[in-house]
């Protein structure tokens, strides 16, 4: 049985206690505030709260850049997973729009070029001389890459979200919210929220030029803008809000391109109910897998289409990659939890590290993902790169930012590292095979002097016990379900609300090979609610058992039910 996360209270911070929420639910009320929210304003999605577009540097000079090359060809330089993808689209389906007739795009293979704008991509690139080269969701850290293209006479824009190091690339322009200096008010942006920036920007100037229409064209992609975002697990500040709130109303609406209606199809989702947490762990995963087994150019295809036949066959293949992935991830996992169970849990590092010669490099950060749950650290899980070479991926927690992580590394030990990358909760790096061990050691004893404060409990933090007497106030338990899963969007840095309480525990099952499906009644209370903890089918439990849940609204064969999503489920006492 794993073992019990403790369960703290979520409490608003001190910016956030002088609220001015009375015109809300108490409820909701508290949740907001507890997020950060200290007025309606906060809670305003409208598009005309966005940060301006002319208020992000950078993006000036890129419409210039973009207007000069418009009738040359152009090659955008994209990268292998979800932001990447729907930034590629993005840009290509509005430049398409704008008029700029010989625009292709590349998006490297990680197995045969790795990340980024290489010196061999761009050699790639230049057989189809193009006179500029546009990057989206990476670039800042390709300086080779730059030079490269400088020196063949290409012009190169950089659209980028990643944290720039020391040094920056020569490009002609860099637009990346995150550059010192910069004064715009949502660094949080995902790479595809930086390229709908560049390509407001420029619809905006093309339509005060007279071509009418061209600053509307940028939002009927916002679909687009919102997978990108909430699949790169940027935080969903408020300007994210906006960018993710608007683009699920387009896909509510049945306004979004055939590629995202088919892999929201396909994964068994309906538009006009879709959520940030669908494109988070449905759409989002089955476009990943592209990139992490194959060529992401299926994904981009898959989005680019107009054509809905083709679209849903797009979307068939990547399902079928996707299941192909969960095979290889399983494998890997049991291979990663096995090692970290051979370990002392009260003698782990404050950094773990894993790492076997058979692995997948495609799917090492999923490892990441996986093992840092268990170990409530931060993990590095690498696969071989080359004969010589082991590729990682680094997933976080929260207060221990993994590229700063990386950079005390390398400064500490110069030459360990051969490149990294990222930014707080994810990062990539390039070791030798024969650094391995030196390396584990050193990235923990960095954490260990950077962050002698980390929080390694994982502990669940939870927003209270909902009360029948809230729940009235809304008509009953689904319709304050249904007003939870209306009230976000809700992601990374603004949480799904997480709720603890006791139940008892009328009926269980196991339901395919690990999940536990329960019914359930609160102590106390008279309703009798389903439930389902994927993953944590064992022994069975009796009595009353203690929960830590998210509340959701199940859909079947059209009747609407609530249901618990249950994150712990913890024996309280014996009985029945």
């Amino acid at each position: 049985m794993k073992s019990q996360r403790p369960i703290t209270a979520r409490r608003a911070p001190r910016s956030s206690q002088a609220s001015d929420l009375d015109s809300l639910d108490p409820v909701l009320a508290r949740l907001f505030a507890a997020r950060g929210v200290t007025s309606p304003e906060q809670l305003d999605y409208g598009l005309a709260g966005l940060a301006p577009v002319g208020s992000l540097e950078g993006v000036d000079a890129a419409v210039e850049l973009l207007l000069k090359h418009k009738q040359d060809p152009i090659v955008v330089i994209g990268d292998f997973d979800v932001d990447g993808a729907t930034s590629t689209a993005l840009m290509l389906r509005c430049l398409s729009a704008f008029g700029f007739s010989n625009v292709s795009y590349l998006v490297p293979n990680r197995f045969d070029f790795g990340y980024g704008l290489s010196p061999e991509i761009v050699q790639v690139a230049a057989e189809r001389s193009p006179q500029l080269i546009v990057t989206v969701d990476n670039g800042i850290s390709s300086l080779a890459g730059v030079r490269a293209a400088k020196e063949a006479g290409i012009a190169v824009l950089v659209t980028d979200h990643h944290l720039p190091a020391k040094e920056l690339p020569g490009a002609d322009v860099i637009v990346n919210p995150n550059l010192v200096g910069s004064t715009f008010t949502s660094r949080n942006l995902a790479g595809v929220g930086v390229a709908f920036y560049v390509m407001a920007a420029l619809g905006k100037v093309l339509e005060e030029q007279g071509e009418m229409g061209c600053a509307r064209v940028p939002a009927k992609f916002l679909d687009l803008v919102a997978l990108g975002t909430v699949a790169d697990v940027v935080p969903l500040d408020h300007n994210n809000r906006i960018l993710v709130q608007q683009g699920l109303g387009r896909i509510r609406a049945g306004q979004t391109v055939p590629g995202i209606r088919a892999l929201l199809t396909q994964s068994g989702r309906q538009l006009s109910r879709t959520v940030s947490t669908d494109l988070g762990f449905a759409a989002g995963p089955r476009l990943n897998a592209a990139g992490r087994l194959e060529d992401m150019s299926v994904g981009i295809e898959c989005l680019l289409t107009d054509d809905d036949a083709t679209a849903a066959q797009l979307a068939t293949l990547l399902d079928d990659i996707n299941k192909e992935r969960r095979e290889i991830e399983s494998t890997m996992r049991e291979q990663a939890f096995a090692y970290v169970d051979s370990l002392d849990s009260k003698k782990w590092p404050s950094c773990v590290c894993v790492y076997d010669q058979s692995w997948h490099q495609g799917v090492v950060g999923l490892i990441a993902s996986r093992v840092k749950e268990k170990c409530h650290r931060p993990v590095f899980a690498f696969a071989r790169e080359s004969d010589s070479h082991l590729k990682g991926s680094a997933r976080s927690i929260a207060g221990v930012h993994a590229r700063d992580l990386l950079e005390a590394v390398s400064s500490r030990h110069p030459g360990l590292i051969d490149k990294f990358g990222g930014h707080a909760m994810a990062a990539g790096l390039t070791i030798a095979e024969a650094n391995y061990s030196v390396f584990a050691d050193a990235v923990a004893a960095q954490l260990t002097r950077l962050y002698p404060d980390a929080d390694f409990s994982g502990a669940i933090t939870s927003d209270g016990v909902i009360a029948e007497t809230d729940t009235a106030r809304w008509g009953g338990l689904l319709q304050f379900a249904q007003a939870l899963r209306n009230a976000g969007p809700w992601g990374s840095g603004f949480p799904e609300p997480t709720w603890n309480g006791d139940f008892e525990l009328l009926e269980q099952r196991t339901v395919g090979e690990s999940h536990l499906k329960m019914r359930l009644k609160a102590v106390g209370g008279n309703n009798v609610i389903d439930a389902i903890a994927f993953n944590q089918a064992g022994p069975a439990f009796r009595g009353v058992v203690q929960l830590a849940y998210r509340l959701d609204v199940n859909e079947w064969r059209g009747v609407e039910s609530p249901q618990l999503i249950v994150e712990q489920i913890a024996a309280l006492q014996a009985g029945g």
